[in-house]
């Protein structure tokens, strides 16, 4: 059985000595420790040899190879010693950050893993926060960067902080359409992931659910989190404010084969049929909300019952030139008072047509001409496909401009 004290006492002497082979016969003294050792022996003699490495006396030459050697086989060990170990090291560099960067970079990353893996995302957060990716001396690459924002993000969200979450995706956005990662797939679907999360978080339903559907077609992604995808599409589209955007959500949604073998279909089937929905039947779809989906409002309604009361409303729009708002009241299982606000800032805002008799108590719905809807919608898809037609000839001007020319010789 080795000593530590020998081992050690050999370690110094290599250190101290000038020999050229002064890092390779010093590797295989570490890994011997890695070997020979374990527990608390294990984690003071490379407490020891990180003392003796970080001494200002010891030349860069020397000591950085061989601290990227320790935190390299930082994985390898157990996880309660890598703590320890790592920690000390971040002590015992912290007035020179600037001479081992890559060294600070490789533990913080790590002890990011051990934290992540004990569910501490607050902690495994801070320690990713803390590399200098823009501040430093030593030039991160953009993928290791866009990396880095992107797992501060998800910590971030899973420590239900949207605010910070949002901050890092914000950087990660920056960095994304970067030539050098722009192509790599399971960045960009990274990416996509942690901005559809931050804006369901930040109650931005349907701007997410649009970003889920979008992650819901990704190839790359498994069936399993593709179909998740689609659920979460599902749920931020229903509780989204009711409205065009939202309609048009609804359509692309429903018309989409995959829903009908989700749970929350029947109540996505009756929102976009415009029928009239319960509050009880929405026990069920109530178990799939995450905590901030359940949060209650300033009218001391929560989201769902906010969405569920405004497509109601629209419903009702649909059933009726006219109501009284008593009689609403009891359709919306509300009372006359809180139907006529709802009724009026929504129509307010453009998201129902009508106008409200207060004297008589009674709201006449507008009807709208299909032709000029059938038109709009028509204006709105050319002014999309002009949109890509602008996309693609700013890519590609060359071919845009042979294409363009083979059109007019063929006429």
């Amino acid at each position: 059985m080795i000593m530590a004290a020998a081992i050690l006492s050999n370690f110094r002497q290599i250190i101290s000595s000038n020999s050229s082979d002064k890092v390779k016969n010093c590797k295989k003294l570490i890994a011997m420790t890695l070997t020979e050792f374990n527990g608390d022996e294990q984690s003071n003699v490379l407490k020891t040899y990180l003392e003796i490495l970080t001494d200002d006396n010891v030349s860069l030459v020397v000591s950085r190879p061989l601290l990227n050697e320790i935190c390299e086989k930082l994985p390898t060990i157990e996880s309660a010693t890598a703590k320890t170990v790592s920690h000390y090291l971040l002590d015992r560099v912290q007035s020179r950050v600037v001479s081992f960067e890559e060294q600070v970079s490789m533990v913080r990353q790590h002890l990011a893993t051990i934290y992540e893996k004990e569910g501490e995302w607050r902690e495994a957060a801070a320690m990713l926060t803390g590399i200098p990716l823009e501040t430093g001396h030593r030039q991160y690459s953009v993928q290791y960067k866009l990396e880095t924002y992107l797992r501060i993000a998800r910590l971030y969200l899973e420590d239900r902080d949207d605010m910070q979450a949002s901050t890092y995706v914000n950087r990660a956005s920056v960095l994304q359409a970067d030539p050098t990662v722009h192509d790599d797939d399971n960045l960009q679907i990274m990416y996509k992931s942690c901005y559809a999360r931050v804006l369901d978080n930040r109650r931005k339903f349907i701007e997410a659910a649009q970003r889920y559907s979008e992650l819901s077609y990704k190839n790359r992604v498994s069936e399993v989190d593709r179909i998740e995808a689609l659920k979460h599409a599902s749920i931020c589209t229903i509780l989204a404010s009711a409205g065009h955007q939202r309609s048009r959500m609804l359509a692309t949604l429903y018309k989409d084969e995959r829903c009908q073998s989700i749970q929350l279909f029947p109540i996505l089937e009756k929102m976009y049929l415009d029928r009239l929905i319960k509050s009880h039947e929405l026990d069920e779809f109530s178990r799939h909300l995450q905590p901030h989906q359940l949060a209650v409002g300033s009218d001391g309604n929560t989201i769902l019952e906010r969405a569920i009361i405004e497509h109601n409303m629209l419903a009702a729009s649909k059933l009726y030139n006219n109501i009284r708002f008593s009689e609403l009241g009891a359709l919306l299982e509300i009372d006359a008072g809180k139907a006529e606000r709802i009724a009026s800032k929504m129509i307010t805002e453009g998201r129902m047509t009508g106008h409200i008799d207060q004297i008589d108590g009674i709201v006449h719905f507008d009807t709208r001409d299909p032709l000029m809807s059938f038109d709009f919608q028509i204006q709105t898809v050319c002014s999309k496909v002009n949109s890509v037609l602008e996309m693609i000839k700013e890519k590609h001007p060359e071919w845009t401009t042979q294409a363009t020319d083979n059109e007019l010789c063929t006429n």
